[in-house]
């Protein structure tokens, strides 16, 4: 594993937005499964899928894969070895 390089702010104000939609996701999911007929929260929940998937692409871009086995593409040379990983900050 490479030495950790200093990271800019804006990694940590992205990951930050990232991480508040996903909870928000796992705790609408939660609610779906027991009020799958709320259409308001299914559209919230769309929505919010959406957004997250805008953001991984724009974080992943920038700094390079949030999520491993296949969910996210790494540019040449493989991206993994690099420090830090998204669970490490």
């Amino acid at each position: 594993m490479d030495k950790q390089k200093p990271l800019p702010k804006s990694y940590y104000e992205q990951l930050e937005v990232i991480q508040s939609i996903d909870l928000a996701l796992v705790e609408l999911n939660l609610y779906m499964d027991t009020h799958p007929n709320d259409l308001n929260a299914l559209k919230q929940f769309n929505s919010l899928t959406k957004q997250s998937l805008e953001l991984k692409q724009k974080f992943e871009a920038q700094f390079g894969p949030l999520m491993h086995f296949g969910r996210s593409y790494s540019e040449y040379p493989w991206k993994w070895k690099e420090a830090p990983w998204p669970w490490q900050v």
